[in-house]
């Protein structure tokens, strides 16, 4: 089922389209600039206490606790135990001995997707045409179908249970006492197999106008799972079990928790199995290597798209030939690449100075270079056409 309307945007209506984009784009550049220094503080920052806790961490046997190393930044390896049972009370599903319970839910529901195509006008004006399309899918989240384009016939439920992790009462490793959610997200999942009892308890519960019936291993909400209707739940759980785990943190009296370096960052690290406090650190170093990169593509896909919001206008005051306006607007693209390349650099460099003042000055030279070649090329080429002529 699909639906297609055309709009029509004149001259005019896209300048003042594009100068509110200026004030946007301008929005993005500032909030790049301050999360790329942000990050590259947040980078050595967690660098430099992942180093300090390395230097000093000492591992200490997890089956007993000295009193001596009260206060002090440990490494532990020990089996596990849990207090209680993690359960999941909207179904009255329960996991013995495990120290965790996943549940996650399935509701059949309308999807709205959307294709445009512009064509631009002699004279500046843009028309659209954009087709809606719906289409019933299985989401693990609900969709909101009053923010569909054309919601009649499309409404969706207006809840639905969401996925969710249960945890037990308390967890030890070894001797000591640690999160429960920590040694849960270290677990190994196995699907829980449910019996037509667990769907007669979930139908008590859940007091729904549909039947509940066990589908495969888990449980399906509503009357066909050969024929859905919008509505229809499919739910799952799994267990969550960890036989031995390793951990880095402060002893404090039987307890675990967070060690505060000298510049003030928490370090309590986790790890499934007999992990050595070597590879732990160095796991976390890799990861906080990989997100300090993640932050720095973001924040540059953030700045470009500031620096083309910014310049739109210029195409949009081309457009008045189209062929011509499609020149700038490939133009100012690419103007913003070399913008975003170079403003970037220095920005991350500048970050870099209260921490790395020697590699920032690499970077801040290595960007001044490529500015004057570019500048050089450009002059050169500049130069060269009338000597062609």
């Amino acid at each position: 089922m699909s639906f297609t309307e055309t709009t029509s945007t004149s001259w005019f209506g896209r300048i003042k389209k594009a100068l509110t984009g200026l004030l946007v784009g301008l929005l993005f550049l500032v909030g790049s600039i301050v999360l790329l220094i942000w990050n590259e503080g947040r980078a050595i920052q967690t660098y430099r206490a992942l180093a300090e806790g390395a230097a000093n961490v000492v591992s200490v046997d997890g089956a007993k606790r000295d009193p001596g190393n009260d206060g002090k930044l440990v490494h532990i390896s020990a089996a596990v135990t849990v207090d209680g049972v993690p359960r999941d009370e909207m179904f009255g599903i329960s996991a013995e001995k495990a120290v965790g319970l996943a549940r996650d839910v399935e509701m059949y529901q309308w999807v709205e997707s959307s294709e445009s195509k512009t064509e631009k006008k002699i004279g500046g004006g843009e028309e659209t045409t954009t087709t809606y399309s719906y289409q019933k899918e299985w989401r693990s989240g609900r969709v909101d179908s009053s923010r569909f384009k054309h919601p009649d016939d499309h409404a969706n439920p207006d809840t639905m249970p969401d996925g969710q992790t249960f945890v037990a009462d308390a967890a030890h490793v070894g001797a000591f006492s640690v999160p429960a959610g920590m040694v849960a997200d270290i677990g190994q999942r196995t699907a829980v197999s449910l019996t037509d009892a667990d769907a007669a308890e979930a139908t008590k519960r859940l007091s729904a106008n549909r039947p509940v019936k066990r589908d495969g291993q888990g449980l399906y909400v509503g009357q066909s799972s050969t024929s859905p209707d919008i509505g229809d739940l499919k739910i799952s759980f799994e267990r969550i079990d960890a036989r031995q785990a390793s951990f880095v943190g402060k002893q404090s009296g039987d307890a675990l928790t967070a060690y505060i370096s000298r510049n003030g960052r928490d370090i309590f690290l986790s790890g499934a199995g007999d992990a050595d406090a070597v590879s732990m650190f160095k796991a976390a170093q890799s990861e906080n290597t990989v997100i300090t990169w993640i932050l720095r593509l973001v924040g540059l896909l953030a700045m470009f798209i500031g620096f083309v919001l910014m310049f739109a206008i210029f195409g949009v005051l081309a457009d008045i030939i189209p062929f011509v306006g499609s020149i700038v607007s490939f133009g100012t693209s690419l103007f913003a690449f070399v913008l975003t390349l170079l403003l970037g650099a220095v920005v991350i460099a500048i970050g870099w100075v209260a921490y790395r003042p020697l590699v920032a000055i690499g970077v801040l030279v290595a960007a001044a270079v490529v500015a004057f070649l570019l500048v050089r090329r450009r002059r050169s080429a500049v130069t060269a056409r009338p000597a062609a002529v």
